[in-house]
């Protein structure tokens, strides 16, 4: 029976080894298991992170292809609006040609005749540039605006309000809203 005994005795210190050798393998295999989950975690913060950015990214593009789609349509718009402005702005010293011309006065028949053959050229031309939106500026007997109006001289007269135009050396014209051509004016002081 001593024997059975120290049999016993020695299966149960046998056990409390193998339970410390368990209790060290569970603790190795949870400090094993935690630095795992901590990488794992590390992993999806930092996934989570590059997604947060190309989201941003993302939304930055979308927004700056909006603002080239709007930014595009305004230009196509302005330039189909202001198409004939170089022509326009070519034809200008025309129509003051023609206006001189038709300022001459005519003492014979054939250049009353040809007076009344370059009116109706510059009354055509006027016509066809009135159909592309060009406008004159108003100018005599208005007040002076600096947006619409060239000052290139200054004269007195007591009878009208300071700040009239009292003369228009060159006509202004309009295309559409935009100024193409201020008129030269005086202006009352």
């Amino acid at each position: 029976m001593a024997e059975e005994n120290k049999e016993v005795e020695v299966t149960k210190e046998e056990e409390v080894e193998v339970t410390a050798e368990e209790v060290e393998a569970t603790t190795e295999t949870e400090e094993q298991t935690l630095t795992v989950e901590q990488q794992l975690q590390a992993k999806v913060d930092e996934l989570q992170s590059r997604l947060e950015e190309e989201e941003a990214k993302y939304l930055r593009l979308l927004a700056d292809m909006d603002n080239m789609r709007r930014r595009q349509t305004t230009e196509r718009e302005a330039a189909q609006k202001y198409r004939a402005q170089s022509l326009v702005t070519d034809l200008l010293p025309v129509l003051d040609n023609f206006e001189r011309a038709l300022q001459v006065e005519a003492t014979t028949e054939e250049a009353t005749s040809i007076v009344k053959g370059v009116e109706m050229v510059y009354r055509s031309l006027l016509e066809a540039v009135n159909k592309e939106g060009v406008e004159v500026i108003p100018a005599e007997g208005e007040t002076f605006d600096p947006n619409v109006h060239q000052a290139v001289m200054q004269e007195a007269d007591a009878d009208k309000p300071s700040g009239i135009v009292l003369r228009e050396m060159q006509k202004g014209y309009k295309l559409k809203d935009r100024v193409i051509r201020p008129s030269m004016v005086s202006v009352n002081e």
